[in-house]
């Protein structure tokens, strides 16, 4: 990082970014969508679901919706009560009805039934935005894409990546940091990361692995006993090794 008061050069930035990248790769060798899936419309489906709701809800609804509706026809032709009713659990399920019955019906329409698998196309359907087109196309057709979600835009933010608040703009100032094939996965790595150490309100910092290259160190508790605490998720212990707290 540039001494304080000195503006970063380009160059030194893109170093910072990628040094940051491999720090996550790290502590998140295993990186996955989290949410349950076993073909592209599940996917669609399920992140349509996601918007202000966990994962964890999600993936707690989805096994009966999935095994209810199979097709994109089947979305088309859904009972609204039947539809709104299996899905009540995300919030917001009157919206979120109407996108899922919307993307079947342009699936059917459009897409003879199928998943489009270009962003140019998938941003014309019901309920995507280019957050969901980005989902679909990294984790269910293996096309790399940056996902700016919450955790995603706060993030890079707060590491000093970009000032931009426009995911659009989130996405397009990452894209000239980060090589393309590691889109995907980066994405994973930063909303890991996001949801397990660095919160919004209160991050761990003495504990975290980015906190060399994290303008923003000192946010949340320095203190490792302290930080720890606040440490979620299963790579728990792997991530309090890597900070010099018990066996990995």
């Amino acid at each position: 990082m540039a001494a304080r008061g000195e503006p970063e050069s380009h160059l030194a930035l893109v170093r910072r970014a990628r040094r940051i990248n491999r720090t996550l790769q790290v502590a998140f060798p295993h990186v996955y969508c989290e949410l349950d899936f076993t073909n592209p419309l599940e996917l669609s489906v399920a992140t349509i679901l996601s918007a202000q709701c966990t994962d964890v809800r999600v993936n707690q609804t989805t096994p009966a919706l999935f095994a209810r509706y199979r097709t994109a026809a089947d979305y088309a032709g859904a009972n609204r009560a039947e539809l709104e009713e299996l899905i009540r659990p995300t919030g917001f399920y009157r919206n979120k009805a109407n996108s899922i019955i919307g993307l079947g019906q342009a699936l059917v329409e459009r897409f003879d039934g199928e998943v489009p698998r270009t962003l140019r196309e998938l941003v014309t359907l019901p309920g995507f935005g280019r957050k969901t087109a980005n989902v679909i196309l990294g984790n269910a057709f293996d096309v790399p894409g940056l996902t700016v979600d919450t955790h995603f835009g706060r993030l890079v933010r707060r590491w000093g990546l970009t000032e931009e608040t426009d995911p659009v703009k989130v996405e397009k100032a990452i894209a000239e940091l980060i090589p393309r094939k590691e889109w995907t996965d980066y994405s994973h790595r930063v909303i890991f990361h996001g949801r397990r150490v660095c919160h919004a309100r209160k991050p761990a910092c003495g504990v975290c692995t980015v906190a060399r290259d994290c303008p923003s160190y000192g946010e949340g508790p320095v203190d490792k006993e302290a930080a720890a605490k606040l440490v979620k998720g299963p790579e728990t212990d792997h991530l309090l090794a890597l900070a010099g707290m018990g066996d990995s």
